[in-house]
């Protein structure tokens, strides 16, 4: 005889098979809204063209998004989450605070490399719920990263101690920011990732010591020696 144990282990084991169907297309449509948003912007992609590069009509989508504003909203917030963990691991994986640097700089150059870069723009002016959740996300987790960075350098002697970490911890995330100014980015005639990857490094110089400019020389040389393979 079945006990009623093992019937209610029966019945939690059955997949709800709309529920599955439900979070596929959901996923599906985000995933393909966030590589056109990646590619064009936010202005300049619509409803129609993510319907049409999914191969559904629109009406399928608002099924799932009740407008453009809930899947931007959706997209940032998977791409934040997705940034944060990728982050976390990169700092836990990190030998000391400059290495932490050189790791943040291949992630960001992995970020930015299919970026366009009038995305935030597009975000502030024509998206503020999402944009909302970024500044969230600069403001506090990024501005945490940071400062807990300059303090790990000070503790490990690679950073010059006299430093004022609120100070450039706030400095280092606004110049974060800078890059996507479509204007700034246009006069100096570089990409996201270039302008990633310089300001970050004039940015090391400045908090480094003696002992910490010979770590930002041997991560720069093997860097050098992985991208020439």
């Amino acid at each position: 005889m079945e006990t009623c144990v093992t019937k209610k282990v029966s019945i939690v084991l059955r997949p709800n098979m709309s529920d599955i169907v439900n979070t596929e297309t959901t996923d599906r449509i985000r995933r393909k809204a966030h590589d056109l948003f990646m590619e064009y912007g936010l202005r300049s992609v619509s409803m129609d063209d993510i319907a049409s590069s999914l191969g559904m009509s629109k009406k399928t989508i608002y099924q799932y998004y009740a407008d453009k504003d809930e899947l931007v909203v959706a997209v940032v917030s998977e791409v934040i989450l997705h940034n944060q963990a990728c982050c976390d691991a990169d700092r836990q994986s990190a030998d000391n605070a400059v290495h932490e640097i050189f790791l943040a700089i291949d992630m960001m150059t992995e970020i930015f490399r299919t970026m366009n870069k009038s995305l935030l723009f597009d975000m502030q002016k024509y998206h503020p719920a999402a944009f909302d959740k970024f500044l969230k996300h600069k403001n506090e987790f990024m501005y945490k990263v940071v400062y807990e960075n300059l303090e790990k350098g000070i503790r490990e002697e690679l950073y010059r101690p006299e430093i004022n970490i609120r100070l450039l911890s706030r400095y280092r995330v606004e110049c974060m920011m800078i890059a996507f100014n479509p204007a700034f980015s246009e006069s100096v005639g570089l990409k996201l990732a270039e302008i990633q990857q310089e300001l970050t490094l004039h940015f090391l110089h400045g908090l480094v010591n003696a002992k910490g400019h010979k770590l930002i020389k041997k991560y720069q040389e093997e860097r050098n020696k992985q991208l020439q393979k």
